[in-house]
């Protein structure tokens, strides 16, 4: 199979991005990422959610500024965690002819868990960036795990996901190659 990589940026609202956790270094991290995928050439796809305080046309539900997509990039509409149900989202990736989604956005154990397992189930390889998924603020306080906790607990569990057939790493956003398969440089040696 071809390696097609495809990014997701899902759910980065005003709204949201008001009550995400270290929402300035997520959006720049997006924003970097995205900026050299349309470099090579290769598609951004934004999820946008509907319902639950973020109705269409309002501020808070429109897309960060940083983040606006592209003349002819696809914006998929939701309305649960999951960006595949009751979408257009598988559709588009398989008309781009991606294969692997390179996953970010908002929230880390609630939309970007569900959408990142769903990928993979539905037959996507799957990369996460570790630095580019972010939760809401919130206190020590409460059954939540504190924001910073959060996102390294969903990093490492997708990093021993083993999931058969599939290939599941999790990158910073400068480490994520979007240069074609041949160019790339072979992995450094690691040390026992």
């Amino acid at each position: 199979m071809t390696h097609a990589p495809a990014v997701l940026v899902i759910d980065m609202q005003n709204a949201l991005a008001e009550i995400a956790h270290r929402a300035d270094d997520t959006v720049a991290v997006i924003a970097g990422l995205c900026a050299r995928a349309r470099a090579a050439g290769l598609p951004v796809i934004t999820v946008q959610h509907h319902g639950g305080g973020l109705e269409p046309g309002t501020p808070g539900w429109r897309i960060v500024p940083e983040l606006a997509p592209a003349d002819g990039e696809s914006v998929i509409a939701k309305t649960s965690a999951d960006s595949f149900l009751d979408t257009g989202l598988d559709a588009a990736l398989r008309a781009l002819g991606a294969t692997e989604l390179v996953v970010t956005g908002f929230a880390t154990e609630i939309c970007v868990d569900t959408t990142a397992r769903q990928a993979l189930s539905r037959g996507y390889d799957l990369v996460l960036v570790a630095d580019g998924h972010t939760t809401s603020v919130r206190g020590g306080e409460g059954p939540y795990a504190a924001p910073d906790a959060s996102v390294a607990h969903h990093n490492e569990i997708f990093r021993n996901l083993d999931f058969p057939g599939r290939s599941v790493r999790v990158l910073p956003a400068a480490d994520v190659d979007f240069s074609p398969p041949r160019a790339r440089r072979p992995p450094a040696p690691t040390r026992g």
